[in-house]
């Protein structure tokens, strides 16, 4: 009789440690979510605004990074 006593106390135990972890877990979660808003906003003061372009509107671009082909003949 004494060991069942011991071993549903086990499992109390044991549910208590669960129960505890899934707490952590979710505040270490809410925690992440919470610090990824702030970098975003940090990030999106220092981002500069998107140019808005419409069909039919000039643009200059730069070639710099173009792999130009000089075909010989």
């Amino acid at each position: 009789m004494g060991f069942k006593r011991r071993r549903k106390r086990k499992h109390e135990t044991a549910e208590k440690f669960v129960e505890r972890m899934k707490e952590i877990q979710e505040e270490a979660r809410a925690v992440l979510v919470k610090a990824q808003e702030e970098m975003k906003c940090y990030a999106d003061k220092k981002r500069s605004k998107r140019e808005e372009y419409k069909v039919g509107d000039w643009v200059m671009l730069s070639t710099k990074d173009l792999k130009w082909q000089i075909k010989r003949r």
